[in-house]
């Protein structure tokens, strides 16, 4: 089985558990990406960079396009983002994804020509933080250290990601992707650190799923 297809498995027993578990943010996901928007994004890398769209993207795109988070009543302070269900943070669009990844106006790629490109966002209103996918695998990126020549992933796939994942809700242990753990609040899958709290109001609400 190659990589685009352990995508495939590994997505539907994910968004299975959340259908079940989280039905709020399995209501999140996004029809997959129109096929155009993938080309489109192999073409741009492409031709500007030099590099194609990771196979593993692409499958992933053409089964999830995105998130469209849900209003949630009881939620009156807006902390809960109900596509948030990964720990990695929220996976990007197609446009998205490459808007942080293309040479700006000057020509400057800030990514050092690193062949990978964001999948992930921890903060959707800046793209400051999430997760990258390339050859190698997946690694971790930031404003303050984006990933350049020899940049070490943490999975080795997208795949290998999302199974890290299923299992660490399904079988735990709770820690199993970092000091966040996985727990439910309003129909939603939210990741917390027990120990330093980013939840208010909505905390008193969310359960530990182990």
């Amino acid at each position: 089985m190659n990589d685009q297809q352990n995508v495939v498995e590994v997505w539907h027993g994910l968004t299975g558990w959340l259908r079940t578990h989280a039905p709020v943010s399995y209501a999140s996901l996004l029809p997959p990406a129109p096929e155009p928007a993938v080309e489109a994004a192999d073409h741009q890398l492409t031709q500007r960079l030099g590099f194609g769209l990771p196979a593993e993207l692409a499958a992933l795109w053409r089964l999830c396009g995105g998130v469209d988070h849900q209003e949630i009543e009881p939620d009156e302070e807006g902390e809960i983002g109900s596509g948030a269900f990964l720990p990695g943070g929220v996976i990007m669009a197609p446009e998205d994804a490459l808007r942080p990844r293309l040479p700006d106006r000057t020509g400057q790629d800030w990514w050092q020509g690193a062949p990978v490109v964001p999948w992930l966002t921890g903060d959707e209103s800046g793209h400051e933080s999430g997760h990258w996918v390339g050859a190698l695998g997946v690694g971790r990126w930031s404003l303050d250290s984006l990933p350049g020549v020899g940049t070490e992933p943490a999975f080795p796939s997208i795949a290998a990601y999302l199974n890290a994942v299923l299992r660490a809700v399904t079988e735990g242990p709770a820690d199993a992707m970092g000091p966040r753990v996985p727990g439910l609040v309003w129909g939603c899958l939210v990741w917390e650190n027990p120990e330093h709290h980013l939840l208010d109001e909505a905390l008193q609400h969310w359960t530990p799923i182990h």
